[in-house]
């Protein structure tokens, strides 16, 4: 075993998601009766170990924005539990809730969005201490400085508003103002997806240093597979509201062993032109949430699809040493 992988094997689990499910209703006539559910997390467990980063991917609308709110209760799960150093998240309310929200935080996808238009950065960067009580108005002020030339920004940024920045530079306020509590873990929700690319490198180098600094644990949601590649030390796959594969990152690009993740990293650009690479597209379009396929939810788009992929759920079972699959044709 290299170095790596025992310093990961000896890791703790900070984070545990256990049968984590969240449905959307669909409600009609007078009465407003349910007539459908959407799952869009369906039956989702893994584990997040101290100091690693987890990517999380898929396609858009397979529910793994979904999988991050519900785990910081940013909206209320319909069933399963959370635990961060062994607190279930989902029965704790008051003082405790607001004690591990302060050591759980998150980057929005969209920094401009999350922040409020008529308020100075440097305000929105302090707002988390002031609510949390931490520090006098000096020290929450030292604080918000530290953290802004953490990520790159000077001191006279905590005075201009957020349309005065590009969307790199509210990104990065967007990780300050997540720092400013010195939390243990962070969710960061396609992070970079709309930033150009040279700008997409500063903010994961910034991610990737403030980890080894403040030793940090990560859920790192992309659709981007190149970036997860970049950052990620494991990697999982999720499809219509379920993890379909989960590897170390090497096992994952080496040797992937779901159909889906094969097609999502054939579609990864090779940078020298002279080479050719096969591409597996897929066919039709993912199934609705509120209607999905009996058996595989992949089998309409799989190109190895068999007859037991239609009718029998393939189990999420353990292919290799740390390399999970849910599919017929690992059995």
């Amino acid at each position: 075993m290299n170095e790596s992988l025992r310093s990961h094997s000896a890791r703790m689990e900070l984070i545990q998601v256990r049968n984590l499910k969240k449905y959307y209703t669909v409600r009609s006539g007078f009465f407003q009766r349910v007539r459908a559910w959407g799952k869009a997390v369906d039956d989702v467990s893994f584990d997040i170990l101290d100091g690693e980063t987890l990517g999380l991917v898929g396609e858009s609308g397979c529910g793994k924005t979904t999988i991050g709110r519900t785990m910081l209760r940013l909206i209320e799960p319909t069933a399963g539990e959370v635990y961060f150093e062994g607190n279930n998240v989902f029965t704790l309310s008051g003082g405790a809730l607001r004690t591990i929200r302060r050591n759980m935080q998150i980057i929005f996808q969209d920094p401009f969005s999350s922040l409020d238009p008529r308020m100075p950065v440097g305000e929105s960067i302090m707002e988390g201490l002031r609510i949390n009580r931490i520090g006098n108005r000096k020290e929450q002020f030292d604080i918000m400085i530290d953290v802004l030339r953490k990520v790159g920004l000077e001191d006279y940024h905590a005075r201009r508003y957020p349309h005065e920045f590009s969307g790199g530079q509210r990104q990065r306020i967007g990780i300050a103002r997540a720092l400013a509590l010195r939390p243990r873990f962070i969710i960061c929700d396609e992070p970079v997806s709309a930033l150009d690319v040279s700008i997409q490198s500063q903010v994961l180098n910034i991610l990737k240093d403030l980890q080894e600094e403040y030793g940090l644990t990560y859920l790192f949601i992309a659709h981007n597979l190149s970036v997860v590649e970049h950052i990620s030390d494991r990697v999982a796959v999720m499809y219509l509201g379920k993890i379909v594969e989960l590897a170390q990152r090497e096992d994952l690009f080496r040797n992937p062993l779901h159909p889906y993740t094969q097609a999502l990293l054939s579609a990864i650009p090779i940078p020298d032109p002279s080479l050719k690479k096969k591409r597996i597209i897929l066919k039709g379009d993912v199934p609705s949430l509120f209607n999905p396929p009996q058996g595989c939810r992949f089998h309409p788009r799989c190109p190895f699809v068999k007859e037991q992929c239609k009718v029998e759920i393939p189990p999420y079972r353990e292919v290799e040493k740390g390399h999970f699959a849910s599919c017929w044709l690992n059995e």
